[in-house]
């Protein structure tokens, strides 16, 4: 003992664990601020994990470092025991003592270390995937992922950064070390070592028991919980909808009735957890008694001395003390768990656009070749059989009576709504064959509620593109048509909108929306009802722009139930249940069609 205290007093010691805490520091922030992107392959959970196996193999080192000084408790009490109350020998008491100090400094300075890689651990994973999983949550409702939407991939990660975070894996570190504290109390004695084997037995088996009868549980509170958080979702889209029909109180007992079912599993989760906690409690208690029990027993036969009973005892104490909060953090540990499953199941399939050749962007035509699609998870095609050729320059509107799938076209044009059968081509490539980011320079899309951000006016003109030039925000406003009045506002284009643009007129949402569907003028434009807040000043701009946007060699398509919105362009398709009632120049069926629609909607 006396050595080892020499040896820590070592200078190079110091040096030796500074370069060492320095080492991990390094190492963790680089991986922090290395990757900014995230992992390209559709292994991207695990290419992250591997990225830190260094952190992790430094988090396994520091646990022995730890578990080995645990050992100063012990062979403390042995000292003072055998030899210091035998003794009695003051000066011998106070270098054991200040040894044992040092000692216990050291523990409790690699117990910093320690927790701090893990959140750095947990942090430099956040990193790492925290793009992917914003992706995915926008992209999940979409491209034929609709069945997926339990999944959640930010609050996912925020589980599993949470988890690192906390106390669960450093216990999972330190149970590792159950088999060398049994193996020393088995050189004490071995009736003393069968004693600890065996509650040690006893407390794993509970242990596992704990895991097997909670994870039913806990995936049907992750389901009831996913659930209740889908209707607030929905509440908060539909507040004013809400509060107009005034549906509060209805919606309210839905609410009670799922947060019920939630609390009512989590309660009955709560009450397995916490008796198997208190079991494992009370037979850890128990064995450090039995231990004593034996010991005294054994040191009445002078078979061991006092100390070595005493030192028996904080050992299988120490030994079970891992499990016993491992149990206590169980739910955090099946939680974590459940996410990068969840995680796993959110990135797996997807796409890796990273390692894409993008093609050049579209410059000539696009064609609808036999295209059958439905919204979400319908697997019966509302869009049936439409083939159309659209080359640079063309304007086409797509009519028809409500429920003909006319947005539902829309959007599978531009790529929102899976395709079920045939394509949609842009110079003969498939618009997957283009990674997202690059399809938003070619693709302009208005949608009918406007779906604006909070940001500035400019940055929604500019679809929050870090690249952006004022030069390419004033002419897509201007095309708009918006641009006098965004001037003057205050701040102009800075004005701060708000969420969902709350501060302006629908009519001013739709006119920025407008602009950012113009912005660096796309190749294909879709405007989905694009005139339905406008009024007829802003029709005049609307048309303006189209024939604008035309002579540039755009590609626009105009979704409207108005016949004005349609001044514009020079074709139409006709839509009814799904499939093409007709196609042609708009003089015919301005004549035909549109007409004597008008003529019978006035009677």
């Amino acid at each position: 003992m006396l050595s080892s205290y020499k040896a820590i007093r070592n200078k190079a010691a110091l040096p030796r664990l500074q370069k060492f805490i320095t080492d991990c520091r390094a190492h963790l922030t680089e991986q922090i601020q290395s990757l900014g992107t995230y992992p390209r392959s559709g292994q991207a959970v695990s290419d992250a994990f591997r990225s830190l196996r260094f952190a992790l193999l430094w988090v396994g080192l520091v646990s022995m470092l730890i578990n080995v000084l645990m050992l100063t408790g012990p062979v403390f009490m042995l000292q003072i025991y055998d030899r210091i109350l035998a003794s009695g020998s003051v000066p011998t008491l106070l270098v054991i003592g200040s040894i044992a100090l040092v000692l216990y400094l050291f523990m409790g300075l690699f117990e910093t270390i320690r927790g701090r890689i893990l959140v750095r651990v947990g942090h430099s994973l956040d990193a790492q995937l925290t793009g992917r999983a914003y992706s995915l949550s926008t992209e999940l409702p979409l491209n034929g992922r609709e069945g997926k939407r339990h999944l959640r991939p930010v609050e996912d990660l925020d589980n599993v950064r949470q988890f690192f975070s906390g106390p669960g894996p450093a216990a999972l570190f330190d149970i590792p070390w159950l088999p060398l504290y049994l193996a020393i109390v088995f050189m004490f004695h071995s009736l003393l070592g069968f004693a600890a084997l065996a509650g040690a037995v006893i407390i794993c088996l509970l242990a596992g028991l704990n895991d097997l009868t909670s994870r039913r549980q806990n995936r049907s509170a992750a389901a009831m919980s996913s659930r209740r958080q889908q209707l607030i979702d929905a509440s908060r889209r539909n507040a004013e909808t809400i509060g107009a029909m005034n549906m509060t109180d209805a919606l309210r007992v839905q609410w009670t009735g799922r947060n019920s079912d939630l609390l009512a599993q989590q309660r009955e989760a709560s009450d397995r957890s916490v008796f198997f906690s208190a079991s494992i409690k009370t037979v850890r208690f128990v064995l450090q008694s039995a231990i004593l029990a034996v010991g005294a027993w054994l040191a009445i036969l002078q078979e061991i001395s006092p100390g070595t009973m005493i030192a028996a005892s904080i050992l299988t104490s120490r030994a079970l003390a891992p499990v016993e909060q491992a149990v206590a953090q169980w739910r955090g540990f099946t939680a974590a768990r459940h996410s990068l499953k969840k995680l796993n199941e959110a990135i797996a399939g997807g796409d890796d656009a990273d390692r894409r050749v993008d093609l050049p962007l579209p410059r000539h035509d696009v064609r609808l070749e036999e295209i059958y699609c439905a919204p979400g998870d319908t697997l019966r095609p509302v869009v049936q059989g439409i083939s159309c050729t659209l080359r640079a320059g063309d304007g086409i509107g797509i009519i028809g009576p409500s429920g003909s799938a006319k947005s539902t076209l829309a959007k599978a044009i531009v790529g929102i709504v899976p395709l079920l059968r045939g394509s949609v081509r842009f110079d003969g490539s498939e618009l997957g064959q283009w990674s997202p980011g690059r399809v938003g320079e070619f693709i302009g899309y208005l949608p009918q509620d406007g779906q604006l951000f909070d940001g500035s006016i400019a940055t929604n003109i500019a679809r929050f593109d870090p690249q952006a030039t004022s030069q390419d925000i004033i002419e897509a406003a201007k095309l708009a048509g918006i641009h006098d009045l965004i001037v003057s506002f205050r701040d102009g284009y800075d004005t701060v909108i708000g969420t969902g643009g709350m501060t302006l007129s629908a009519g001013h949402r739709q006119r920025i929306a407008l602009a950012r569907a113009f912005y660096r003028h796309p190749f294909l434009i879709v405007l989905d009802e694009p005139n339905a807040n406008l009024d007829a000043c802003g029709e005049r701009a609307l048309a303006e722009a189209v024939r604008a946007l035309r002579s540039r060699g755009s590609i626009v398509i105009v979704i409207t139930h108005c016949p004005r919105a349609v001044s514009a362009v020079d074709r139409i398709l006709c839509l009814k249940e799904g499939r093409v009632a007709g196609l042609g120049p708009k003089s015919r069926f301005m004549n035909k069609v549109i007409r004597p629609a008008r003529i019978a909607g006035a009677a």
